[in-house]
């Protein structure tokens, strides 16, 4: 099983056990995600907003960790102008512990009912 969830203005695709590098967040211990998408171990779809009402995502927070640093250098031939910056990204690292999708049991049975209605030609 896999979902995709969004953390920080990206998309990610995860399972049970992945450990993944999402933009810094203040919270320490567990967070819980939204998915928008579900893919089951039948390799059923849900992406539907009322299939997904009652799905979440759980993760650890592992720890935090700075991202490669990034060298800005502007440069202008011949007029001396010349401006050097970084930037190096902060990132918590966090393991998905659990995929949780709500089931819902009525639908089937409503539909298994309607067609063994059909099927007596009733």
């Amino acid at each position: 099983m896999y979902a995709v969830i969004r953390a920080g203005g990206k998309q990610y695709k995860v399972a049970k056990g992945d450990v993944i590098q999402i933009e810094k967040v203040k919270d320490s211990g567990t967070l819980e995600f939204t998915p928008l998408l579900v893919v089951d171990d039948k390799g059923v779809t849900n992406s539907q907003k009322s299939d997904l009402t009652g799905a979440t995502v759980t993760a650890k927070v592992l720890d935090e960790v700075k991202g490669p640093k990034v060298d800005i250098f502007k440069y202008r031939n011949k007029t001396r102008y010349r401006r050097h910056t970084g930037h190096r990204q902060r990132y918590t690292s966090v393991e998905i512990s659990d995929i949780k999708l709500r089931k819902s049991s009525s639908k089937k049975s409503t539909t298994a009912k309607s067609k063994e209605g059909t099927k007596d030609g009733s």
